[in-house]
């Protein structure tokens, strides 16, 4: 007698009840949330306050316990146009009257755009940051030597440029050096108010292949520390910003002309 089917049968059965049971916990989550999204006209729950904030107490004791808050975006109704809709139907359906065309719902635009252009112009009103991070010749690139200066004193930072992050007002600049033998890499924010200036020490030879020069970290492509490369470019600009001084070496200030 053949045994092996009455012995898988119980499983099976134990497997369609499991299988049930999740279905209808995930039907019983699907109406929970259309409920607490149609709970404004939902007979029997509470209504939505004018000023859109809930309040959760405590049942045992009473208190506050937590508060949240629900905004709405407006949706703007829209009447499609004919002639699109009419060649998207297949050539046996019958033809529609534009008079009774259904309307569709289009969501407002993105609002953080338009809140990260609102916060850059108060942050960058000269642009000069802006100009930094744009994807032009005079703007930073991955590989290049930058030196940060912070306004509340300390040792400017520099390192190799190993990333920029554009992302509105949190954008950032991710440098890499090493101070006393160990690799130190530093996340910048351009748009900080505690970054005085980012100044372009060295450029890349070449453009590099990559947006994100994480292979850097390993042995064989470790730059090491910039500090020479930085204190002979300092050393070059303070020799070009004295010259025609009033310092030694220099021609010195024009004397005015006598009348």
């Amino acid at each position: 007698m053949n045994v092996a089917p009455l012995s898988r049968r119980p499983l099976g059965c134990l497997k369609t009840a499991l299988r049930q049971s999740r279905q209808q916990n995930a039907l019983v989550c699907r109406s929970m949330a259309t409920a607490t999204a149609t709970s404004q006209s939902a007979p029997g729950l509470a209504r939505l306050p004018d000023h859109n904030f809930y309040q959760l107490k405590d049942s045992k004791t009473k208190k506050l316990r937590s508060a949240f808050a629900v905004y709405q975006t407006p949706m703007v109704k829209t009447e499609p146009d004919p002639k699109k809709v009419v060649k998207r139907l297949p050539r046996n359906a019958p033809r529609v009257p534009a008079e009774k065309l259904p309307g569709f719902l289009i969501p407002p635009p993105d609002p953080m755009p338009m809140l990260h252009a609102t916060q850059i112009a108060r942050m960058d009103p000269t642009g000069a940051r802006t100009a930094l991070l744009a994807k032009t010749r005079q703007g930073a690139r991955p590989g290049d030597i930058l030196m940060v200066t912070h306004r509340r004193g300390g040792e400017p930072f520099s390192g190799v440029c190993m990333s920029i992050r554009r992302a509105g007002i949190d954008s950032a600049v991710l440098l890499r050096t090493h101070l006393n033998k160990v690799g130190v890499e530093m996340w910048y924010k351009v748009y900080n108010k505690n970054v005085a200036g980012i100044e372009i020490v060295k450029r890349a030879r070449k453009r590099a292949r990559r947006a994100r020069l994480t292979y850097l970290r390993q042995p064989k492509h470790d730059m090491g520390s910039v500090s020479e490369i930085v204190a002979q470019w300092k050393k070059t600009r303070k020799i070009m910003s004295t010259r025609g001084g009033g310092q030694k070496g220099g021609k010195g200030k024009a004397k005015p002309a006598k009348k």
